[in-house]
């Protein structure tokens, strides 16, 4: 597909530059026209088909790495953490490291176990908003249980070194979890190379479906160390009177999903397999290297790191060096229907493969 057919898929891009993919990804055409042939089936169930879970789980091992057994449907990032979090065994003197300012999907499930006596630690970011592996490593001991980090930071846009990190927490026996909501479908992400343990995610934002979707990837190596706390129907074989939990990561999946909302889904992750992890993270550096080059140059003051390319993603913060004016932009952007987040202080930029130079160009004179 050339620049064009893509942007046709996206019906936002005839009525606004939208530079909002990490709040929310736009609903393309191919997800909407899947949801209404299911829901045509609902109207009319005689064709009525029931849903199999394996598309989903086959299109994110694709896109992600690992086994298809190895991912349980979720509805969100945070059921994903929570499910892990309250089905680890802990014991008082447990310490649980996450670095300062994690997304709360990636902090309430793990503080919550401060009842427990489970120690949390933060680890401290750098000046620029950075995270050294090496921070972590500081903390860690042999009564670390897990590890947890965003392979891309939701207040920043930092990429952190996972394999680094991974390795650090498997040599004191931890646990490496990741929460991938702002890195599935943006950058390249492989389970296995990257020695994740487990991983939660969602669909309504680069993975390009919508809310209700998500998915918690759980190794192989790891899935006896965990307890289901909610198991349904699809988590066990269905025999009356005995429960027979599934041995890989099904078993941690409850009852119904929105399956309107998971059918479509599948056109999303199509899509993303589509066009290439790889293509679409060119593509957002690319993207980057054009918008800070123009905030550079009038002067911005950009909060993401932005000093080793390695580290960097689609989402770029920056503001104006007060909140007033920062706000008066804001506002100024919304009404020239260039569409953002004012993120507390910053305004978040968040382009993805379907925006174009024209449209960055467009943004930056605007500033």
């Amino acid at each position: 597909m050339n620049v064009e057919q893509i942007r046709d898929l996206f019906p936002v891009t005839k009525e606004a530059i939208y530079f909002n993919n990490a709040s929310q990804g736009p609903l393309n055409s191919l997800v909407y026209n899947a949801l209404q042939t299911h829901l045509e089936t609902e109207i009319n169930p005689l064709e009525k088909k029931g849903f199999n879970r394996d598309v989903i789980r086959i299109l994110l091992s694709k896109i992600l790495g690992g086994l298809p057994e190895e991912y349980a449907l979720t509805t969100s990032t945070g059921v994903g953490l929570g499910i892990i979090a309250q089905g680890l065994e802990f014991k008082k003197g447990d310490n649980i490291i996450i670095p300062e300012r994690e997304h709360w999907n990636n902090a309430f499930p793990w503080l919550q176990l401060e009842q427990k006596g489970v120690e949390i630690r933060f680890a401290k970011l750098n000046e620029d908003h950075s995270i050294d592996p090496q921070a972590i490593e500081k903390l860690i001991d042999h009564n670390t249980k897990v590890v947890a980090i965003a392979a891309v930071r939701y207040n920043s846009g930092f990429r952190p070194n996972l394999s680094a990190i991974g390795k650090i927490a498997h040599q004191k026996g931890a646990l490496f979890v990741v929460d991938a909501a702002q890195a599935a479908g943006m950058i390249p992400i492989d389970v296995e190379k990257y020695q994740i343990d487990i991983m939660a995610g969602c669909g309504f934002k680069w993975l390009l479906g919508l809310h209700g979707t998500g998915f918690l990837y759980v190794s192989k190596r790891v899935i006896k160390r965990i307890t289901p706390v909610l198991p349904g129907m699809y988590a066990a074989e269905r025999i009356h009177d005995k429960l027979s939990l599934f041995d890989d990561a099904r078993k941690f999946e409850t009852g119904t999903l929105p399956y309107s909302l998971f059918d479509a889904w599948s056109a999303g992750l199509q899509l993303v397999l589509d066009i290439g992890v790889d293509n679409i993270y060119k593509k957002a550096i690319e993207n980057t290297d054009l918008i800070i080059e123009g905030l550079q140059k009038k002067e911005y003051k950009i909060i993401t790191p932005i000093r080793k390319k390695e580290e960097r993603t689609a989402i770029i913060h920056f503001n104006t060096g007060s909140l007033e004016t920062t706000e008066a932009l804001y506002k100024k952007l919304r009404a020239h229907k260039v569409i953002l987040t004012l993120q507390v202080e910053n305004i978040r930029v968040s382009p993805n493969f379907f925006n174009t130079k024209e449209e960055i160009k467009t943004f930056l004179e605007l500033l």
